[in-house]
């Protein structure tokens, strides 16, 4: 097929490396995370400090008293700089043991959907156009002129019609069947990495579940090892239930829409393939026909 390797290798690239700065990210943010952890006891120095100035003898109209409560409230507003980052490293950590292969799920998934996208929009062309300018040169430079538009242009229509105008000279039928066959082998590749993401939309929500479930089983194990029932006792547990399945559905929903939105786009690459065909093939017919009644502008490669 034509122009089919030369996008082959971006896009694997492009999925690749996003993947790798998807991980990255992740691991940075629980570096962070450590990070926040281990500091979170200077603020609490900072007010036992502030508290015991008084003690010390520290008055407002001392040139050190200034000195002595402004740490204090410096450190009082540090833990605001990094509380989203901190918020969500918490969150993954109350979801338990099943929220990484949900994190796996989510990089696989956003690789994928970058990949396709990349790979769909190489291969998007202005269609008429393109099809106005093939069988111009059909007609005027014959079987070898539309071969060389066909090179000349990338993405899977021009690539299936290439494969029939090859067949030109074994007659229209031969060039049906080469199109046809090109065009079960475009379909493929433009469908390649779907059947992943419908896995992930699957795959996701039921990790999701069984999270819920296992953190069902923990906060039922919390109530038969208390000897008082409370909400405390019960909370990690329900949060873990509770934490997966909201993180398997916002994993979920948009490789779902994601794969909706390209299946569409394959469907229209379709049935221009088809139409594209069917204008070549009649355009080919109508210059044999021609030929053969040795009309003077019919001209044959």
């Amino acid at each position: 097929m034509v122009t089919r390797g030369n996008r082959v290798r971006p896009a694997a690239a492009a999925g690749i490396l996003w993947c790798a700065l998807l991980l990255t990210l992740a691991l940075a943010q629980a570096a962070g995370a450590q990070d926040s952890l281990g500091s979170a006891a200077a603020p609490g120095e900072s007010a036992a400090a502030a508290a015991s100035a008084p003690e010390r003898g520290a008055r407002p109209n001392e040139p050190g008293a200034g000195a002595v409560t402004q740490p204090a409230a410096s450190t009082v507003a540090q833990p605001a700089t990094g509380g989203v980052r901190t918020a969500m490293v918490d969150w993954f950590v109350k979801g338990g043991i099943f929220m990484w292969p949900l994190l796996a799920c989510s990089i696989i998934g956003v690789a994928l959907i970058l990949e396709r996208w990349y790979t769909l929009s190489r291969a998007r062309i202005n269609t008429r156009k393109f099809i106005d300018r093939l069988l111009s040169s059909l007609r005027d430079r014959g079987v070898d002129g539309a071969i060389e538009v066909c090179t000349r242009t990338p993405g899977p229509i021009a690539a299936v019609l290439h494969s029939g105008l090859m067949r030109a000279d074994k007659g229209p039928d031969a060039v049906t069947k080469a199109i046809e066959s090109a065009g079960v082998i475009e379909m493929a590749y433009l469908q390649r990495s779907l059947i992943w993401l419908a896995s992930i939309t699957v795959i996701a929500p039921l990790l999701g579940f069984l999270g819920t479930v296992s953190g069902m089983i923990n906060a039922f194990d919390a109530i038969a090892a208390a000897d008082q029932v409370s909400a405390k006792v019960v909370a990690n547990g329900i949060s873990e239930a509770l934490i997966t399945t909201e993180a398997g559905l916002c994993i979920a929903i948009p490789v779902q829409t994601a794969y909706n939105w390209f299946i569409t786009k394959i469907d229209k690459f379709i049935t221009e393939m088809e139409a594209s065909s069917v204008e070549v093939v009649d355009t080919l017919v109508d210059l044999e026909h021609q030929r053969q009644q040795g009309h003077p502008g019919a001209t044959r490669s």
